[in-house]
């Protein structure tokens, strides 16, 4: 996976309003996953399904560590 990619995505996303108004749009992953590619950013739909399921697996640690406390 290129994290380097997804992270520099993230970034220039929450920085820059064209690319943010051009991945705002995006309906679905696979059009996320074209735009991303047509700004440059050379990621897959495998880069992003694994993200996503990285930050549900981080999501569901959190709550387990708050069903403790």
């Amino acid at each position: 996976m290129s994290w380097h990619e997804l992270e520099r995505l993230v970034s220039d996303v929450e920085t820059d309003g064209v690319i943010r108004r051009a991945m705002k749009c995006c309906r679905s992953r696979h059009e996320f996953v074209l735009a991303a590619r047509r700004l440059g950013y050379r990621i897959t739909r495998i880069d992003l399904q694994l993200a996503l399921e990285e930050e549900q697996l981080e999501q569901r640690k959190g709550d387990d560590q708050l069903l403790v406390l």
